[in-house]
């Protein structure tokens, strides 16, 4: 149904009817402090075609190139059925299925989804996704606190290999709920965290997060981490790449008993980059705490029939439930990009997510070959990796990546913003989606950049008379 706007004397008529002034009477118990002062930078409306003008130029920028960057956000292939099948109109316009009978299709979608990530994960339950991956996040923090009975502070252990968003939404998060996120540093060689440097006596601690594969590609030592934060009383929140987990171990069996909570960003499991969104955030967990879970589950069950069907089954959020026992306001389903997902789990398999992720692993080796070759390029850290890792150039990173723009080819991720230590290097990923000749035409363009930035560097000799 197109969206028809009141109009002004249509509003008047409403607020006659029930005896106010204006809107801004309704809300008269908000403080004049709190209230918005206006919306100054939005700016006036358009007509249809300068709309239309407007959306084509934006269009424009977004030019098809080589990319190189990942780091959360990656580029793989998506067959063509995915998208096909997700913007039919039974899933394109689908809402919350609050009416079982009327969301068979729905309800099916996503209890297979859960599925399919608890199988993923190797968890006992998922439920049906979150915002992306930086919210799962905070949500599982949150999650780790009411859940761990045990500990009786709000300390979680986080990372400094984390994703930087990551850690700023969940800081943003939990921080007004007396949650502390203390940080753990990490080893200047190998990019991981050093088991050998975690204190013996931490204190009383909810939770430990552990990323797999971490922020600069490279791979932690999970189950040392997850044994050591069971020994002291804490979970273990896993942040995992989805399609890492075809050939990584899931969270389920790191360590002696596996991970508590395991999440991440869904994106690469058939979402498109898109300019940065919308994606969508998955969360498993044990049994044991399904009850604390953020979200809405989506449960088997049989009608008075006896025919098999489908239901939302726990709902603890603040619609459903009294907010004082609500675990999270979280209600989207971010229901188009889980049916995107499913999907293209579903089309691709278990043989095919294994060989998106070892041709991913396989080029990334290949690119990290070709690069450390030139002068002018070296690996960073020296453990083993995924598909992206982080390489510290002999040149301006600022000026390697203008020139290599110009050409269209996105070369990484400067890194020095967020690690100041890793200064003049770029995080880099190569998917499967990348051939040998676009290695080889990357590592010829890199080449010649850095022979001309050379040579602009280089004293120019005086003429002899």
């Amino acid at each position: 149904m197109p969206f028809i706007p009141h109009t002004e004397d249509d509003v008047k008529q409403m607020l006659d009817a029930i005896g106010v002034k204006s809107i801004n009477d309704l809300f008269d118990e908000i403080p004049d402090a709190l209230r918005a002062k206006g919306l100054e930078t939005v700016p006036e409306g358009l007509c249809e075609m300068e709309v239309s003008r407007l959306m084509h130029e934006r269009a424009m920028q977004d030019q098809r190139s080589l990319c190189f960057a990942g780091a959360g956000a990656y580029e793989h292939h998506i067959p063509a059925a995915v998208w096909e099948v997700a913007t039919r109109g039974e899933f394109y316009s689908a809402y919350t299925p609050y009416q079982a009978e009327a969301s068979q299709g729905t309800l099916q979608l996503l209890y297979e989804y859960q599925t399919m990530m608890a199988g993923l994960t190797d968890m006992d339950v998922s439920n049906a996704s979150l915002y992306d991956g930086a919210s799962a996040l905070a949500e599982a923090v949150l999650m780790a606190v009411r859940a761990n009975r045990k500990s009786k502070t709000r300390r979680i252990l986080m990372p400094r290999t984390v994703h930087p968003e990551y850690r700023k939404v969940a800081e943003t998060i939990v921080k007004g709920q007396g949650i502390k996120l203390e940080v753990l540093d990490y080893d200047l060689k190998g990019g991981h965290i050093n088991p050998d440097s975690l204190p013996a006596e931490p204190g009383d601690f909810a939770a430990l997060v552990i990323p797999q594969p971490n922020f600069f590609g490279v791979l932690e030592e999970v189950d040392v981490l997850t044994d050591w934060a069971h020994e002291h009383k804490a979970l273990v929140i896993a942040v995992v790449n989805p399609t890492a987990l075809a050939v990584l171990n899931p969270p389920g069996q790191w360590g002696e008993i596996g991970a508590d909570i395991a999440c991440g960003d869904g994106q690469p499991l058939g979402v498109p980059l898109a300019s940065g969104g919308p994606y969508f955030g998955f969360m498993c967990c044990r049994q044991d705490y399904v009850r604390q879970m953020p979200g809405r589950i989506i449960g088997g069950t049989t009608d008075l029939d006896g025919k098999p069907g489908f239901a939302l089954t726990l709902q603890a959020r603040e619609q459903h439930i009294r907010r004082s026992k609500a675990t999270s306001n979280i209600c989207t389903n971010q229901g188009l990009l889980v049916t995107a997902a499913t999907i293209y789990m579903a089309l691709v398999g278990p043989d095919g997510l294994e060989k998106v992720a070892r041709q991913s692993h396989a080029n990334t080796r290949l690119l990290t070959k070709k690069l450390t070759a030139l002068d002018d390029v070296e690996q960073v850290f020296d453990r083993p990796c995924f598909h992206e890792t982080v390489f510290r150039l002999a040149q301006p990173v600022d000026e390697v990546m203008r020139a290599t723009t110009a050409r269209s080819v996105l070369p990484g991720v400067d890194m020095a913003d967020e690690y100041p230590e890793l200064e003049n290097s770029l995080l880099m990923c190569a998917t499967e989606t990348k051939t040998a000749q676009d290695i080889d035409d990357f590592t010829d363009l890199l080449q010649k950049i850095f022979t001309r930035l050379q040579s602009a560097q280089s004293p120019v000799e005086p003429k002899m008379s």
